[in-house]
């Protein structure tokens, strides 16, 4: 594997060029600025998270009323999270198929074909009818466009984030790797703004009739506009150099599992920490509010906000803090703060308003410092060969696992047995990115 190229130029006026000439193989060559594949990585992981984050705020808000009006309140927001976990569930199905696609043709063919297929289900979405017109339809039809998102969001890998960690000078690893994570509190301020701003401004009447549809058409568009960023970078000669020079190509899924089948799982655990904790302070509170609670749901989405504004302040305390103490140390030390706050958790979602406001707010700022850096901690095992598909299977994985049910099994079990279940959920994440961050300590040594 090629090291990353320095941008320090031999001589002339501007420093802080964007490209500089570089030598590869004997031939003379433009390699391409962090920077620069920085922002193509925040523009494609905002617009993704974005659209995530529209469907998980209706799947508590919105579609028990609209596609389980026959059911009471609980029942209706538990199978309406079972549809949320079904993308999750897709997701890695939809890597696969998009590697192939893309053996077969190429990049771009794959990212048009994935962001398509995710736009064409966001807005199947929004002009969904309800259950009190199509009946059950209305459901089949809802887990069948949110399989299609899963299908969807795991062939728009585009590979950005590990040309960015390749790239990244040795000493501002943490650094870059924080800049990709900052599309999620980014998407998840835009959504459930827009949707506290419905939810003011409309009647309840309104609001489930037809205004809960205008964060899906604003998903869509911003679907197509990034889809547009995205392929303007990734298909220019520049990146595909770079990306070919780093061999960042798919492999096929089961040549991957034979030779690196262990880093997978290890990688998919070493994060499971935060991801446990991803729905548990952005989703999951909404529902349990809403039932439980007699906070107003508009004021408590403007808090979950301004946590969303402190996640992103911890994302970039995150990158600091990795680059001076590496980024396994980090990832393991903020798995022990989660598993400490795991302890409070029960308490402060029972201590009323004020309490339920601290959960979301100390749980943001965990959630930003952990998720900074839990995108490819351990992808330097996969080597040059199989980084690009084993880093995909890995997130697909950790998602899967550490996410995909945690609203669904967070509502349920604290509902029947009590919310002491929400603070087990929590520590049993922590404990397995503690496990498996020590399991590839011990490998390490071991080679």
């Amino acid at each position: 594997m090629h090291s990353p190229t320095s941008a320090h130029p031999a001589s002339g006026p501007n420093p802080t060029a964007r490209h500089a000439t570089v030598s590869v193989h004997g031939e003379d060559s433009h390699a391409v600025a962090p920077g620069d594949i920085a922002v193509g990585v925040v523009v494609g992981r905002a617009s993704e998270y974005f659209d995530f984050f529209v469907y998980g705020i209706a799947s508590a808000l919105v579609f028990p009323t609209v596609f389980f009006p026959f059911m009471e309140r609980l029942e209706a927001t538990l199978w309406s999270f079972a549809i949320f976990a079904l993308a999750f569930v897709a997701r890695p199905f939809g890597t696969v198929l998009f590697m192939w696609i893309q053996r077969r043709w190429d990049r771009s063919t794959k990212l048009t074909a994935a962001l398509f297929l995710l736009g064409t289900a966001t807005a199947g979405i929004a002009f969904l009818p309800g259950y009190e017109k199509i009946g059950p339809l209305s459901i089949a039809l809802l887990a069948l466009f949110r399989l299609a998102q899963g299908v969807a969001l795991g062939g728009s890998w585009d590979g950005l984030p590990s040309l960015l960690a390749l790239n990244a000078p040795k000493h501002r690893r943490g650094w870059y790797a924080m800049l990709g994570q900052l599309g999620a509190p980014a998407g998840f301020v835009i959504a459930a703004a827009l949707f506290a701003y419905l939810l003011s401004a409309l009647s309840a009447e309104d609001f489930f009739g037809w205004g809960w549809r205008y964060p899906f058409f604003a998903a869509f568009a911003i679907n197509v506009v990034a889809l547009f960023a995205r392929l303007r970078l990734v298909v220019t000669h520049e990146y595909e150099r770079e990306l070919g020079r780093h061999d960042l190509e798919p492999t096929p899924v089961l040549e991957l599992f034979r030779a690196k089948g262990r880093n997978v799982v290890i990688g998919a655990f070493a994060a499971l920490a935060s991801y446990a904790l991803f729905h548990l302070v952005t989703i999951f509170p909404l529902s349990w509010i809403l039932l439980f609670s007699k906070q107003s749901i508009g004021q408590f989405l403007l808090v979950q906000i301004a946590g969303g504004f402190l996640a992103a302040a911890s994302m970039v305390m995150s990158g600091l803090i990795a680059d001076r103490f590496g980024r396994t140390r980090t990832l393991g030390a903020l798995a022990l703060a989660i598993a400490a706050f795991s302890g409070f958790a029960p308490m402060l979602l029972g201590a009323g308003a004020f309490g339920q406001d601290v959960f979301v707010l100390v749980g943001f700022a965990l959630l930003g410092l952990s998720y900074g850096q839990a995108a490819g901690s351990v992808t330097a095992n996969f080597g040059s060969r199989y980084r690009y598909t084993g880093a995909a299977l890995t997130s697909d994985l950790a998602w899967l696992i550490g996410a995909a049910f945690a609203p669904l099994v967070a509502l349920g079990l604290c509902a029947k047995f009590g919310l002491a279940f929400v603070g087990a959920y929590l520590l049993s994440g922590a404990v397995c990115t503690v496990a498996a961050l020590a399991v590839n300590h011990a490998l390490k040594l071991k080679n």
